[in-house]
C-alpha cells in the first residue's frame, strides 16, 4: 500500500485498472446479470483486451505485434 499523498505510488495500478473501467465498466448496466455471467463479460473483454484491440502506437493488436517481432508461434 502507498503511503498517503504519493500518487505516484499508484501510477501503474491506476493505469491498468483506468482502462477497463473506462471500455468496459461504464458503458454498460449489470442489472441482472448473474455472477457467472458477469464474470464471462469480464473474461471476454480482457481476451479481447490483450488479443485483438489495436494499440495505436503500432497500428496492430499486441498479438499480430509479437508475431511481428517473433515472439509468438
Amino acid at each position: 500500500m502507498s503511503a498517503k499523498g504519493c500518487s505516484p505510488d499508484n501510477a501503474a495500478a491506476e493505469g491498468f485498472f483506468g482502462r477497463p473501467r473506462q471500455e468496459f465498466f461504464h458503458k454498460r448496466s449489470f442489472a441482472g446479470v448473474s455472477m457467472d455471467g458477469f464474470i464471462d463479460m469480464l473474461n471476454d473483454y480482457m481476451v479481447w483486451y490483450r488479443d485483438r484491440r489495436i494499440k495505436t502506437e503500432f497500428g496492430m493488436s499486441i498479438m499480430d505485434r509479437r508475431r511481428e517481432l517473433g515472439l509468438v508461434a
